[in-house]
C-alpha cells in the first residue's frame, strides 16, 4: 500500500468570479428580466457591486440590457461557452465530477448506465487516491434493484410492493438482506436521495450510491462510491452519500435540466407526510 499525502494548496475563491456565477445563475433561473435592485436581493450582493458586474456582463454579450424598462436577462452570449460541450458523451462530461469525489472521499467511484431492461452497466469509474482498493471491470452489468444503485432506483421508480418483492427474490447477494428490511432501506433512500449498501451485494465492501434523473423522473444514470469494509469511517462515509446526492442533484439538472429543487423539494414533501 503507498500511503498518499495530499499536496494541493488550499483552494483561493475570487471573489468578484463568484459574484459574476451568482447573477449568471439569478437571470437564468428567472422567468421574466430583472432589474439591478432584484437581482441584488436574489444574489445577496451589493446593488452598486451588482449594478458594475452586470455592465460588464453586458459589454461581453453574456447579458442583455433593457433601456426602457432598464432590466437584464440571461444573452445568447452564454451559448459561446456551451458549443464545445454539445454532442459530447455525457460520461465525458461528467467524469470530473467523477474525479473530484474520488479525491475528496478517497473512494472509488463508478458510474452505471441504467437501461430499459432493468439492468445497471458500469461506463466508467475513477480511483484517483492511492489507497488500497476494490475494482470493477468496465462493462460489468447488475440487476438495477441490487446493491445501493438499486435501493436508490427501487426508491425512484416507486413500483408496488409485490412487484418489488417478486424482482427482490431474483437477486443475487453474498450476503442477501431481508426483503424487509431492503424495503426499509427504499423507503430511507426515497428521502435521503442516497442509499448505502454494507456488506450485502459483495462481502466486505461498503457502497453508497444516488442517482442521476431526467425531467420526466425516469432514472439515467447512478454513481456509486465502493470502499473496503472499515476503510472509512461511518460519519465519512455519510458525508460521501450527502456530496453524492448533491452531485446527482446537480447533474440532473445541469444534463438534463431537472427544475432546480424538484428533487429536493419532493424530498421534503415525502418526509413530511411520513411525520404528519
Amino acid at each position: 500500500m503507498t500511503a498518499h499525502v495530499d499536496q494541493d494548496p488550499a483552494p483561493k475563491f475570487v471573489g468578484a468570479v463568484a459574484n459574476a456565477i451568482s447573477i449568471l445563475r439569478a437571470l437564468a433561473e428567472s422567468a421574466e428580466p430583472a432589474g439591478v435592485a432584484v437581482v441584488a436581493r436574489q444574489t445577496g450582493i451589493s446593488v452598486s457591486t451588482c449594478f458594475n458586474i452586470l455592465r460588464t456582463l453586458a459589454s461581453e454579450r453574456l447579458v442583455v440590457f433593457d433601456n426602457v424598462d432598464k432590466t437584464y436577462r440571461i444573452g445568447l452570449g452564454v451559448l459561446e461557452f456551451s458549443v464545445p460541450l454539445l454532442g459530447a458523451n455525457q460520461a465525458d462530461l461528467i467524469r470530473p465530477e467523477l474525479q473530484r469525489l474520488s479525491s475528496d472521499h478517497k473512494s472509488l467511484i463508478c458510474l452505471w448506465q441504467i437501461t430499459e431492461r432493468e439492468r445497471v452497466m458500469l461506463v466508467d469509474r475513477v480511483s484517483v487516491a492511492r489507497t488500497v482498493r476494490v475494482d470493477m471491470s468496465y462493462g460489468s452489468r447488475l440487476p438495477a434493484h441490487v446493491g445501493a444503485v438499486g435501493r436508490c432506483y427501487a426508491a425512484i421508480t416507486n413500483i408496488d410492493r409485490e412487484a418489488l418483492k417478486q424482482r427482490f427474490e431474483h437477486l443475487k447477494w453474498q450476503s442477501p438482506p431481508s426483503f424487509e428490511s431492503y424495503l426499509a432501506d427504499v423507503d430511507q433512500a426515497r428521502r435521503n436521495g442516497f442509499a448505502f449498501d454494507l456488506g450485502q451485494l459483495f462481502i466486505g465492501v461498503e457502497i453508497a450510491a444516488s442517482i442521476i434523473t431526467d425531467t420526466t423522473g425516469r432514472p439515467r444514470l447512478g454513481i456509486s462510491a465502493i470502499n473496503i469494509a472499515g476503510q472509512i469511517p461511518r460519519r465519512d462515509l455519510e458525508r460521501l452519500a450527502i456530496d453524492l446526492r448533491n452531485t446527482t442533484d446537480w447533474l440532473s439538472e445541469t444534463l438534463f435540466g431537472v427544475a432546480k429543487g424538484v428533487r429536493q423539494t419532493g424530498r421534503r414533501a415525502i418526509a413530511a407526510g411520513q411525520h404528519a
